[in-house]
């Protein structure tokens, strides 16, 4: 049977039907909560059941623990409602009215940046276009009815192609698949677009920090490029600094990319990080662990709004320790974790 869900402090009204979780009725139904990976790994969905009961789903207990249920929360991607609810959350006004679609598409590009990353161009029908937030993601349809979603790495007013950034997993449903057998005019279906991973707004005295580890660049280089557009007819424009981590140089796929935003726009300024750089890198730039080097520059991150992306242990590192140790407000944080197939293999980030 159905139940009646409540959100409050909206006091929005709607209804879950049988088999479906919380979040997919919600957005079913139009109301825009905040949600990332949807496999129950990142928390950005977590809220509170102010009434009635749940079945808590398959999830991360690192992300749930049994303190955070028995406070009441839930993470809505994963539960289930076994009862009408009232739940707490706040929902998020900048997505509601953009249309998820499902909609064909062809590969019109396919550039080998990395030996391990492939940015994959698609083509919409001539009389489509995907209306998207910068930072946004959509899945990608498999055959076997499984979903692997990836960031959309062009920004909003670059629309002619929507460009993704494949690395190769192994065992990864799709990713496999791209690096061996895809070829260009290749058709793929998707459904997008999707996720609460975007710029939030910025008072012009709040800095901007973008924190990536690997291809977690995808999204922010669709944010930076927007908001680079934008504020081409700004006057004030606000400080922002990215430092994106890798393992070696060549993980860093589009450096010189972001090497080239630091000599146009004198508000943004780039740090590499390689953690394990190889003795051909030659490397004379930072090493370690990418959130550390931030630890390491900034004592104070209270006037900052943090985004990060790329693999959970980075993202929930810098959380904690910005958050605990740095004075940042637990509401400047926003992030989008990418979680292997492993994880669920019906849905998942494949990094």
């Amino acid at each position: 049977m159905s139940h009646q869900i409540i959100i409050q402090p909206s006091g929005h009204v709607f209804q879950v039907e049988p088999g479906e979780t919380i979040l997919e009725a919600a957005l079913r139904e139009g109301f825009s909560l905040p949600y990332g990976c949807r496999n129950g790994s990142c928390g950005i969905c977590k809220g509170r059941i102010i009434e009635g009961t749940v079945a808590y789903g398959n999830y991360s207990e690192e992300t749930l623990t049994e303190e955070d249920k028995r406070a009441g929360n839930a993470l809505f991607c994963c539960a289930s409602p076994l009862s009408d609810l009232v739940i707490e959350c706040h929902e998020i006004g900048a997505i509601k009215d953009i249309e998820i679609k499902t909609l064909p598409c062809r590969v019109h590009r396919l550039d080998l940046v990395a030996p391990d990353v492939m940015i994959i161009s698609l083509k919409l029908p001539t009389n489509q276009r995907l209306q998207f937030l910068a930072g946004q993601y959509i899945d990608i349809l498999l055959k076997d009815g499984k979903r692997r979603s990836f960031s959309l790495a062009n920004a909003p007013h670059d629309d002619e192609l929507l460009q993704l950034h494949v690395r190769n997993y192994p065992g990864g449903a799709f990713t496999e698949h791209v690096f061996t057998d895809m070829k260009v005019k290749d058709m793929l279906r998707f459904t997008g677009p999707l996720g609460s991973f975007f710029l939030r707004d910025t008072p012009t005295d709040t800095a901007i920090m973008f924190l990536a580890s690997g291809t977690g660049f995808a999204p922010i280089k669709s944010i930076l490029e927007h908001i680079f557009y934008q504020d081409s007819n700004r006057n004030e424009k606000r400080k922002m600094t990215l430092y994106w981590g890798a393992r070696t140089k060549a993980d860093l796929y589009l450096m010189n990319l972001a090497e080239s935003w630091q000599q146009q726009h004198d508000n943004f300024t780039f740090i590499p990080v390689l953690s394990d750089p190889l003795p051909t890198d030659n490397w004379q730039g930072r090493t370690g662990l990418v959130h550390e080097a931030v630890m390491q520059d900034y004592h104070n991150l209270e006037k900052h709004q943090v985004y990060a992306c790329g693999v959970p242990a980075m993202v929930k590192a810098a959380y904690h320790d910005f958050t605990s140790y740095r004075n940042l407000p637990k509401d400047a944080f926003f992030s989008d974790v990418f979680t292997p197939s492993t994880s669920n293999p019906q849905i998942a980030r494949e990094p």
